[in-house]
């Protein structure tokens, strides 16, 4: 089993992809451990010396901040902020996201900011390596302020409360700390505020999507270059010089891919009749082009965000300072999260037309690619099906971001409904491996039309493959299964 050692230097989205694959466990490295402590140290002398008010360690929290606390009552204090925000609604969510929030959390934490203890980061990475997941609900989280009510439930079997998911039970916190020998966290003076404050519910969905995304930009361009032979398309609005006038970088990337992939093809080098393929085949680099750019950006903004403190107030030891500010505001994830459901919508949208175009009649390919048209109704309701979820990925297209709702008495007055644009995005992507599923048995279906003529190696090998799990369609079955065999196929499979 690999390990990963949680640091202070920079994460990658691509690192992070590793740590999940590669099922690494997690481990503090010693840089971090010494941040941390310092902080919590440094934050301990700070409370006994001064008496001044501090939001969130001697005060109340949101608009109470003008409540003050006594001493004896500041870790009392902060089990209450986890127990009171523990409001969370809806579904729970899934469990590999709460390992990325577990991670994420964690490698916020790192820097030696946030004041909490060593043995409380340790054992949130407890959690992680030993598949300890608490149960966190989709809705709660206004997207500033941290997201509150989800990190609350995420941190509530820290103390023995809430609920957790461990081998695929759910047992108490209680439980949960019996059953693992572990003796419940004592929290100490904004310990409950730094759990609390943060990103991390946005972010682990926000860093899944765009993983995701990644991969699905990746499917869309070689299930493209299927569908353009497949259609008898032709190569010319792939050729390089066409991108080198236009010097947008996606649009020559996805160009320059689809090209490779119909390298070989005897179908895109036959005689062709007509002058012209649609917009969805021949805009392939463009539209493509430019969700592949959208993702370079949603990127930038992620990576940033990983590599950063979002809790409130920030400590700095070496300066003296404690600076209650708005890191915990998600704005920057909202925008960007709502970036990448748009981007990756596009993809759906223009995948449904190409498969339109495909069951169309046109081109010497029969009505909906099936023998005897009328009696069979082959691949026409699959289609519909895509225009389906097309639709509703419009409907989600909606940016949260655009919306605020004054919270805490006015004194939380905006807010950025990141949580909102990150579950919003979290459906749009998983979507997507439904359309392009339909896609890519459609396209098959008329390739196969097509025979005896062979697309590229490349293509091929993925009809080849794609035809263990998905037969050649005769005569009408039940085509569900098939839709389902494929939308597993494109999530299983490396490509």
């Amino acid at each position: 089993m690999t390990e990963h050692s949680i640091s202070t230097t920079h994460l990658s989205i691509d690192q992070i992809e590793e740590i999940i694959v590669s099922g690494a466990k997690l481990k503090l490295s010693k840089e971090a451990k010494t941040k941390i402590i310092a902080c919590r140290n440094y934050l301990d002398e700070k409370i006994k010396a001064s008496d001044e008010p501090v939001y969130g360690i001697n005060t109340g929290f949101g608009s109470l901040y003008k409540e003050r606390i006594d001493k004896k009552e500041l870790e009392k204090l902060q089990e209450n902020i986890i127990k009171s925000h523990a409001c969370g609604a809806g579904e729970p969510i899934p469990g590999h996201i709460v390992k990325l929030i577990l991670l994420l959390k964690v490698q916020s934490l790192s820097y030696g900011h946030s004041g909490v203890q060593l043995k409380t980061v340790e054992r949130l990475i407890d959690f992680y390596n030993n598949n300890v997941l608490p149960v966190v609900y989709e809705y709660g989280s206004l997207g500033a302020s941290g997201d509150l009510a989800p990190l609350a439930h995420l941190c509530l079997p820290l103390i023995g409360e809430g609920e957790a998911d461990l081998n695929g039970k759910v047992f108490s916190g209680k439980e949960i700390l019996k059953q693992m020998g572990w003796e419940p966290i004592q929290l100490m003076a904004k310990e409950g505020l730094a759990l609390l404050n943060g990103t991390q519910f946005m972010a682990a969905f926000g860093v899944w999507n765009l993983i995701e995304a990644k991969k699905i930009l990746r499917l869309s361009n070689l299930i493209g270059a299927l569908s353009i032979d497949a259609f008898d398309g032709r190569i010319e609005p792939f050729n390089p010089k066409v991108h080198a006038i236009r010097p947008q970088p996606g649009q020559a990337k996805v160009a320059a891919e689809v090209f490779k992939h119909l390298e070989g093809s005897e179908l895109i080098q036959q005689y062709k009749i007509h002058v012209q393929d649609p917009y969805s085949f021949r805009c392939i680099p463009q539209v493509h082009g430019a969700t592949h750019d959208a993702l370079d950006y949603v990127e930038k903004v992620f990576t940033n965000e990983i590599n950063g403190v979002t809790d409130n107030p920030n400590v700095f030891p070496e300066d003296d300072l404690i600076i209650s500010a708005g890191n915990f505001h998600g704005q920057p994830l909202a925008l960007a999260l709502d970036f990448l459901t748009l981007a990756i919508a596009e993809l759906g949208n223009i995948s449904e037309r190409r498969t339109y175009q495909l069951i169309s009649g046109s081109r010497d390919l029969p009505n909906y690619l099936v023998a005897n048209p009328g009696i069979n109704s082959g691949l026409m309701i699959p289609q519909y099906t895509a225009a389906s979820i097309v639709s509703q990925n419009k409907n989600l297209c909606h940016p949260a971001s655009s919306d605020s709702i004054v919270s805490s008495n006015g004194q939380e007055d905006h807010v950025s409904m990141g949580a909102n644009a990150a579950t919003k995005a979290y459906k749009v992507v998983n979507n997507l491996y439904e359309i392009l599923a339909i896609e890519l048995m459609t396209a098959t279906q008329a390739l196969d039309l097509r025979r005896p003529l062979k697309s590229s190696p490349k293509i091929e090998d993925l009809v080849n493959n794609f035809r263990k799990v998905v037969p050649f369609i005769e005569e009408d079955r039940i085509l569900h299964n098939d839709m389902a065999a494929a939308t597993e196929f494109l999530k299983t499979n490396s490509f």
